[in-house]
């Protein structure tokens, strides 16, 4: 006899509302209510929850790492998670402490001369900061087998250009809190008024050019523009105001032949503006890059006042716990090493296997839903499945671990010191990958990490063991649950490969027009379409969503949901079709997916994701993205003049 399986919890319903009207209130209403939100958070969602459940899992293993005899030995992964872990609960020592890890980086600085400024540039770039650009290695959009480097815009204060350039009230607000900011950790580093003044005012006055340069939220989605590849001759007589030659020595690389400049038009900009800046100014955004880039880990002052703007950007009420703080900064800087404990304890093998068998499903069900398209021709639904074929699939963790053993944690070093040893080897160790083979085996997710990816340019799809728990994903669970929730997961990274952003890549992950144009003409008139439904959503007064910038997840949302239903139907025997509590397979399997997007947020996290996030906001990634399906409409019998009904012709379905 079959093992009788759980369906929905029913308290995450508010049976009050009705479904035809409000879907997501229906089917999330009651978790909402359950899980009101506590002042730590702006946004509390059912993906917070799996994070919160993973953080409590890490930290039993982090705390126990000092009872292993390993843990008094210098040099084992024991010792360096447990000793790293433990600096950063030592608030008393790192008080003590303050700014002097710090101060020999600032004096460096003073001491420059104009002639050092590139010299500067490249020593930051090895873990310190990222003043004025940025660099990194990572694969060849149009040869994604090799390395090459690729430099880039430059990161601002607030995040989002936007807040640099509207003028409205929030803006202003969020401006008044950054000053606010600034000037406190200024003074918490002991610089006087006039210094503070005068720092804040370059500040504020480069940012707001750079935010004026720098490519939009849409312009960052289109990676052909984002590849602009030149050799080293082309580099220099396009941007002569930069030593490149110079720099790129300073970050320990010699004879490079080309790069690709992920921004020209910022990189113009910068070209002009260096020459226009002072010794001074150069010199006080470095230092200001110091301090804010040592955060908490040269005081508690410098955390709250991070703390304070903090509340003003996203809402949130109360700090986050020490332990927290401290476990994060463990868990990314040894992540495969404490992901490999994490996978030992928690990750049973047969979740493995159940998690192929839905990759598989969900896999010839995308094929089915290819095949079936009529907006797509025969030849490039050829290549389609081409593509497809050849996904890659990671599961659970990696068959080869990273190596620490560089990576020397001293305590009696500084937290700061020793985290800045760290980022150096971080920085060096991606610098040492240019011009060599892309390591197709390498994770860009550590294990315990409660999300999942699609990778364009190795054309893979992750799902680390971290998100692979309840309510994603429980082999305790009726099957539609978990197609609902972990297989939709499964069929939106598999849909990343095909949207507006990755269908610009090949089967062997470059970047390749592969597609008929009149069917590309046809894909962008429907995606076209999808992006007006979510700018009608008004998500606070006055404001609405952005559907250009969440276009590639909003067609991943859908794609997935119609590919996982495909998936579940195809895999069922009709005898497994019963109802449990009086919900059809149908319905248990929609209200799946809506409870994986369930949460509470706050008006300014709401505010602040509109701006940053490229998904929808939980709300819109159900009601929205369901309002197309057909299925849907029959499960819970939603008809015309029903609120949650669209007609069959505003209906966009992609994939």
């Amino acid at each position: 006899m079959k093992e009788k399986k759980y369906g929905i919890e029913l308290t995450n319903l508010d049976t009050n509302i009705d479904p035809k009207e409000d879907f997501y209130l229906y089917a999330c209403g009651g978790w909402k209510k359950n899980h009101p939100l506590e002042g730590e958070y702006a946004r509390f969602g059912t993906f917070d929850l799996l994070r919160e459940n993973a953080r409590k899992q890490l930290k039993e293993l982090i705390t126990t790492l000092s009872e292993n005899p390993d843990a008094k030995i210098h040099g084992t992964i024991a010792q360096k998670v447990s000793d790293l872990y433990n600096m950063g609960l030592d608030r008393k020592r790192i008080n003590e402490i303050g700014i002097a890890p710090i101060l020999p980086l600032i004096e460096r600085i003073e001491k420059a001369e104009q002639k050092d400024f590139t010299d500067l540039v490249a020593w930051m770039h090895l873990g310190i900061g990222s003043p004025f650009f940025g660099t990194g290695v990572g694969s060849d959009p149009k040869d994604s087998d090799k390395n090459i480097m690729h430099v880039g815009e430059v990161g601002l204060g607030l995040g989002d250009r936007d807040y640099y350039i509207e003028k409205n009230e929030r803006n202003e607000e969020v401006m008044k809190a950054y000053e606010k900011y600034i000037r406190r950790i200024l003074q918490l580093a002991g610089y006087d008024e006039e210094a503070r003044q005068r720092i804040w005012n370059t500040l504020i006055r480069v940012e707001t050019l750079f935010a004026e340069h720098k490519m939009t939220r849409e312009e960052r989605r289109n990676p052909l523009a984002r590849y602009n590849l030149m050799t080293m001759e082309q580099l220099r007589n396009a941007y002569p105001n930069v030593n490149w030659d110079r720099y790129f020595n300073g970050i320990g690389i010699e004879n490079l032949e080309k790069v690709n400049i992920v921004s020209p038009k910022f990189f113009e900009f910068l070209n002009d503006f260096l020459p226009t800046l002072t010794e001074r100014e150069w010199k006080d955004l470095m230092i200001l890059d110091v301090i804010d880039g040592a955060g908490d880990s040269i005081g508690d002052a410098f955390y709250d006042a991070s703390f304070e703007f903090s509340k003003v950007m996203s809402g949130v009420e109360e700090e986050t716990p020490l332990w927290k703080r401290a476990m994060g900064v463990a868990n990314s800087m040894f992540g495969e090493a404490v992901g490999k404990l994490y996978v030992e304890k928690y990750f049973p093998e047969e979740n493995k296997k159940y998690m192929l068998r839905l990759v598989n499903n969900l896999k010839t069900a995308l094929g089915k839903h290819i095949k079936e398209l009529t907006w797509m021709s025969e030849e490039t639904k050829e290549k389609a499945l081409d593509k497809l074929s050849t996904f890659s699939v990671k599961i659970g963790y990696p068959d080869k671990w990273k190596d620490y053993s560089e990576i020397d944690i001293d305590p009696n070093l500084s937290y700061n010191e020793n985290l800045l040893r760290a980022s150096e080897w971080y920085a060096k160790d991606n610098y040492s990958k240019l011009l060599k083979p892309v390591d197709k085996e390498e994770w860009h997710m550590y294990p315990q990490t409660v999300n999942a990816y699609y990778n364009p340019t190795t054309n893979e799809i992750c799902f680390p063991a971290g998100i692979l728990q309840s309510p994603y994903f429980d082999a305790k669970a009726d099957d539609a649950l978990n197609y609902g929730a972990i297989g939709v997961v499964i069929g939106h990274e598999m849909t990343h490969g095909f949207d507006d952003s990755g269908r610009q890549y090949d089967k062997h992950g470059n970047l390749n027009e592969w597609w008929k144009k009149e069917d590309a003409e046809k894909f962008n008139a429907l995606a076209d379409k999808l992006v007006e439904q979510f700018n009608q959503v008004e998500v606070a007064p006055g404001v609405y969503a952005n559907g250009r910038f969440t276009l590639g997840e909003n067609i991943a949302d859908q794609g997935g949901l119609r590919v996982a239903l495909s998936a579940y139907l195809d895999s069922r025997d009709k005898e497994e079709m019963i109802d449990i509590d009086g919900l059809s397979p149908i319905q248990r399997f929609y209200l799946a997916y809506a409870n994986v997007w369930a949460d509470n947020i706050r008006e300014a996290e709401i505010l602040d994701r509109t701006k940053s996030d490229p998904h929808s906001l939980g709300r819109n990634r159900v009601n929205v993205t369901l309002r197309n399906l057909a299925p849907f409409f029959e499960a819970f019998n939603i008809k015309e003049g029903d609120k949650m009904y669209r007609p069959e012709e505003e209906r966009v379905i992609l994939w």
